[in-house]
Order: structure tokens, then C-alpha cells, then sequence
């Protein structure tokens, strides 16, 4: 049986009124008393029911996740760094995403009508007018994580695709000498992809590097893309010293590309990623890649969301944006 607010009262001698301020942190109830009460709420496992609360509090203690996709690694430590977060503040997550089946505006506008949440953390790969539009059409708090297009108009989480970029391809180029270095992007439409191809370009452009046309290929992010675009830069009579791919998940499909043409990394070819996933250190050989603070991120935008649903941000909305690192491992 599901343990109520009453029992709570009972246990600790107290009004029910009593136990509701102390669960809700209020400052009418003694730091003795506070105590008290949370240590049975622990003591009989209570959770509070999130739609009674809501009602009760004329608000919503959920808060709306909505990815891209979410079978990625990069999309789970987003939702395991958000998670913890508001699980710190009392609130929930909910969590909805985009397939073949639903595309990222289908997600959204739920979450938008229903009233069921507080506020919304929006992972977008392109800020399109469609999404804008629906935006602005809600008074919900929204908080954005993406890499490309900022906005004044909301509180924004960004990773430093390009400097993350640069610096990888200026490895290759001083520290590795290569001169023949290949890019996989991300999907044409992905402002993460563009500032990872303008990060790869200008480095190679500051260091008096040449790119083949034929060096560039257009991947989506995914495993498989990387695989048959490895296959494709490999099959070139002119073949590449290095790959850069632009993120980790097509850097392991580089690496079945590799494994089933026989080709050896780095001895026949070099290999860098982006985002530093768990799995990219236990390649063999490690991957060499940009380390994104996956987690810090999704923490990140979910402090700010918090705060502003608390009414602590001001009118100012802010802007981060997550440093990355260069990670060396053995594929280069």
C-alpha cells in the first residue's frame, strides 16, 4: 500500500497541514519538525502524487524532456544529467522523443496543450520557423540545448562544436603531419554539423591544407553512415591519411568499415570522433576524440530551467555554452 501524507501525520504527531509545508520546504515549520517528517517520509518510502500536487499547487512539478532520439548515448547522458537535477528540486521528468514515426514538432506540441508540465528542455538540431512558431505560441518556460543558432528569446545550453573541431583538425595537421585529412559531417541541416565542418575547414585553411572535394562526405550521425562513408573514403585511389568524423557513433562505424576491409588504425589510417562517449575508450585502439561534457550539459539546462520556474533568473535569459576537450587515445 502506497503511503499517504496522513500516515506521515500520525507517525510524527503532527497536522497534515504540518507534514505538506515541511515536504514543500516552507519556512513556517521548525528545522526540528522538518526534520523529523522527512526522516519517516523516507523511513515509509513516500512519493508524492505528482497530478494531486499539480492541482493542489495551481503549477506543474514535471518537467518536459524532448530529444531528438534517445536509443544515442549522447542522448541518455542528457537525460541522466537533467534527471538528476530535478530530482534534487522535487521535480519529475518526462521524457519524449522523435522517430520514424513522430517527428521533433509532433513531440513538442503535447507537451505544450496538455498543461502537464512546467516547463520544457528542448534538445533541437536545426532552430527552424516551425519550431520558433510553436515557441512563441506558449507561455511554458522552454530552455534550449543546441550547438548552432542562438536566440536572445530563451535560455540556451550550447557545446563548442567549432573550437571543439578546430582543435582536433589542428592535431592532425601539427602534431600528426597529416596532410590527406578526410571529414565525415553530420546531417546538412544540423547546425551541430555546421559548425563542425567550419571548425574542420578553417583549420585546415590556416595551416595551408588543401580539401579534396572527394574528401568530404555527408554522414547523419549514425553508425551505419559511418561505416559505408568510410568504405567510400577508402575506396579512393587518392586515399586519406586521417578521418575526422564528426561524432563518436560514426567513428564506430568506421571502425566495422575497417575490421571488415581488413585495414588496420591507425597504421593504414587515422581516426578522430566527437563527443567522447563511454564506449570510444574501450575501442581498440581507444579513440582519439572531443570530449563533450555530455551530462553537464543536460545539468546545466535543467538548473537554469529550475531557477526560472522558481522565479530566481530575472528577466535575463542566459547563455552557456559547455567548453570541450581533446581527448588522445590510440587511433591516432
Amino acid at each position: 500500500m502506497t503511503p499517504t501524507i496522513k500516515q506521515i501525520a500520525k507517525k510524527a504527531n503532527v497536522s497534515i497541514a504540518t507534514v505538506s509545508r515541511a515536504l514543500n520546504n516552507e519556512s513556517s515549520v521548525t528545522e526540528e519538525t522538518r526534520v523529523k517528517i522527512l526522516s519517516i517520509a523516507n523511513e515509509l518510502n513516500y512519493k508524492p502524487n505528482i497530478i494531486a500536487r499539480n492541482l493542489v499547487k495551481k503549477t506543474s512539478y514535471a518537467i518536459g524532456l524532448i530529444l531528438p532520439d534517445i536509443s544515442d548515448e549522447f542522448f541518455t547522458d542528457i537525460i541522466r544529467g537533467v534527471d538528476e537535477i530535478t530530482y534534487q528540486n522535487n521535480y519529475y521528468t518526462m521524457v519524449a522523443s522523435s522517430h520514424k514515426h513522430r517527428t521533433l514538432t509532433d513531440s513538442i506540441v503535447p507537451f505544450f496543450n496538455t498543461g502537464l508540465v512546467g516547463g520544457i528542455i528542448l534538445l533541437i538540431s536545426s532552430f527552424t520557423d516551425e519550431i520558433q512558431k510553436i515557441l512563441r505560441q506558449s507561455k511554458v518556460p522552454v530552455v534550449l540545448i543546441g550547438g548552432g543558432k542562438q536566440t536572445q528569446e530563451y535560455d540556451t545550453v550550447t557545446i563548442d562544436n567549432y573550437q571543439g573541431a578546430f582543435n582536433a583538425t589542428e592535431y592532425l595537421i601539427k602534431k600528426k603531419k597529416f596532410t590527406k585529412i578526410a571529414h565525415i559531417t553530420g546531417p546538412q541541416e544540423n547546425d551541430d554539423t555546421f559548425l563542425r565542418k567550419k571548425g574542420f575547414m578553417d583549420a585546415c585553411a590556416k595551416n595551408g591544407i588543401t580539401i579534396k572535394k572527394s574528401f568530404i562526405e555527408e554522414g547523419d550521425f549514425s553508425r551505419e553512415s559511418g561505416y559505408h562513408n568510410f568504405i567510400k573514403l577508402y575506396g579512393l585511389s587518392q586515399k586519406p591519411e586521417a578521418i575526422f568524423a564528426a561524432n563518436d557513433m560514426m567513428a564506430l562505424g568506421c571502425y566495422d568499415a575497417a575490421s571488415y576491409l581488413n585495414v588496420k588504425i591507425p597504421d593504414d589510417i587515422a581516426l578522430v570522433g566527437f563527443d567522447d562517449i563511454f564506449v570510444s575508450q574501450y575501442l581498440n585502439p581507444g579513440l582519439t576524440t572531443v570530449r563533450v561534457q555530455i551530462e553537464k550539459v543536460g545539468k546545466t539546462a535543467a538548473s537554469i530551467l529550475v531557477n526560472r520556474l522558481n522565479g530566481s533568473n530575472g528577466k535575463a535569459r542566459s547563455l552557456v555554452k559547455i567548453p570541450t576537450e581533446l581527448i588522445i587515445r590510440e587511433s591516432c
